[in-house]
């Protein structure tokens, strides 16, 4: 084969015009990279910014937008790929150095619990070189590579042989295989993909439906929806556990967020609650889960039923309708509130990144000193909260007394300083009262170990259903609803026990927890 060196010309003239070319295809690539890049930038940042908005007014034109900016984003990237590989081959073709190269993220290793396929190509039998024979293994390179088996479908033959008593002349067999679903056809693995597709990964059972029918499998939506509904039916014991569970913690975060519901030809504006255990942050040793139940509406008689019984603390945000739990002559006791940092600290961040990325793009309003100042000062707070996440409550107390509480007080001080000079239209007065009018919510931590900092649980909690909204759009009735939300209970739970959901239903669903009945 002739090296790249063998091509070159001999003339002065034709060296320089190669040169040029190389040189203008140099250029070519990396000022399309650079355009590609920059515009991927750029897009990244507006994305940002409307993920950031996305948090407090949810209007269905930010998402669609978001979405095609993502869209856009995608094919960009995917275009500065393209564009990487022709510019590699052109520096191939020419035998120079590639013009520009993308910054990648490193590749973490492949899960150590996957199983290694060993392909070993076959060594040459001669040198290729010389055709000596005698060749010696010095060593060997290893290429992994990712490969995913498609599913696989089977069906299983259950035989029950059937025997006769010579002696008693009585018939006998082995009972029926267990199904959880009256005149179940679906095995466990299957009704757990089912449950785990529409519940977990919002995957609607029509496209559930289509993608067997081209695997050959005629499943029909009203099959799979028979067979989602006695499973559920069979799953409400596992619910009622972990309700249980949830409503007897001392602490649990509880947040809401909006599902459309299918209601007389038109859909009405229905919502999930969320109430989170979660003991870990303070030492507790009881396992997190998250509990879900959905309404048609938002009024207060809905939180006042599911914590009916509850007397503990509740961390959530300003809502409210969680008012009367906080009544001192309540019969149960008073339910203990704890306002978020998180919520507090978002309208003053969002003030100066907003500013600053106005700033880089040469039209910038001046920043505000105050809700600068103010984003530094709650920092301070997150930053003690990070040594302490994990520690036992008194420890937590002890440190917070310590450190946190003389931040606190400040913090006070400098707020009711600085909104007492503000006028009533500054853009910052708006935050700087949301928090003084609530300040013994917010400063409750600092009396009890157990509080957390901020109410992310709930958040996180309720992202699945602000994702599965875009795929679903709407839940088909309040049933419906309820049975997403028990279901998001089950699946909720494994996922914050670090336990696949699909696998753990699919155990629990192979359980046969009939009583057998002895005939006589």
């Amino acid at each position: 084969m002739n090296s790249a060196a063998d091509s070159l010309p001999d003339d002065l003239a034709s060296a320089h015009a190669m040169i040029r070319a190389e040189r203008a295809t140099r250029l070519a690539a990396e000022a399309a990279q650079s355009d590609v890049t920059a515009l991927v930038a750029h897009l990244k940042l507006q994305i940002e910014k409307l993920r950031r908005e996305l948090y407090g007014s949810r209007s269905e034109r930010k998402a669609r937008l978001l979405e095609q900016m993502e869209l856009q984003l995608e094919d960009l990237e995917t275009t500065a790929s393209e564009d990487e590989r022709a510019a590699e081959t052109a520096a191939t073709q020419t035998g120079s150095a590639p013009a520009f190269a993308r910054k990648r993220p490193a590749r973490k290793p492949f899960p150590a619990h996957l199983p290694r396929e060993r392909v070993v190509i076959a060594a040459p039998e001669s040198c290729p070189c010389c055709g000596s024979p005698r060749l010696s293994k010095l060593g060997e390179d290893i290429t992994e590579t990712l490969e995913v088996t498609p599913r696989r479908w089977k069906v299983v033959l259950t035989v029950r042989e059937r025997f006769a008593c010579r002696e008693c002349e009585r018939i006998m067999q082995p009972p029926a295989p267990f199904h959880v679903t009256p005149r179940g056809f679906a095995g466990p693995h299957l009704l757990a993909t089912i449950l785990f597709e529409k519940f977990g990964q919002h995957l609607p059972l029509n496209r559930q439906s289509e993608r067997y029918g081209r695997k050959g499998i005629n499943l029909s939506v009203s099959t799979l929806a028979d067979q989602v509904g006695a499973a559920t039916t069979a799953l409400q014991p596992l619910h009622a556990l972990i309700e249980a569970h949830v409503l007897a913690a001392e602490r649990f975060h509880g947040d809401d967020t909006t599902v459309p519901i299918l209601a007389k030809g038109k859909t009405i504006t229905g919502h999930i609650w969320a109430y989170v255990r979660d003991d870990l942050p303070f030492g507790g040793r009881a396992p997190p889960a998250a509990l879900y139940y959905a309404s048609c509406d938002r009024w207060q008689e809905h939180p006042e039923r599911h914590l009916r019984d509850f007397a503990g603390i509740l961390q959530t945000d300003a809502y409210s309708g969680y008012n009367a739990l906080y009544d001192p002559s309540r019969a149960e006791g008073p339910v203990t509130p704890a306002l978020c940092w998180g919520h507090a600290r978002r309208p003053f961040f969002e003030l100066v990144d907003i500013a600053a990325r106005a700033r880089r793009d040469g039209r910038a309003p001046v920043i505000s000193p105050v809700a600068l100042q103010a984003v530094r000062r709650i920092d301070a707070l997150f930053d003690i909260e990070r040594t302490i996440n994990g520690l036992d409550a008194a420890e937590r107390h002890r440190v917070r007394q310590a450190m946190s509480a003389p931040l606190v007080s400040d913090l006070e001080a400098w707020l009711r300083e600085k909104r007492a000079r503000l006028s009533r239209s500054a853009a910052v007065a708006k935050p700087i009262d949301y928090m003084l009018k609530r300040w013994d919510r917010f400063s409750g931590f600092l009396a009890d170990g157990r509080i957390c900092l901020t109410n992310n649980a709930a958040e996180r909690a309720l992202r699945g259903f602000a994702l599965g909204r875009k795929a679903w759009l709407f839940a088909g009735s309040e049933r419906g609803a309820d049975r997403a939300a028990a279901m998001a209970t089950l699946i909720g739970a494994a996922k914050l026990n670090d336990v696949d959901p699909q696998a753990w239903l699919a155990d629990v669903l192979a359980w046969n927890w009939k009583t057998p009945v002895s005939s006589s």
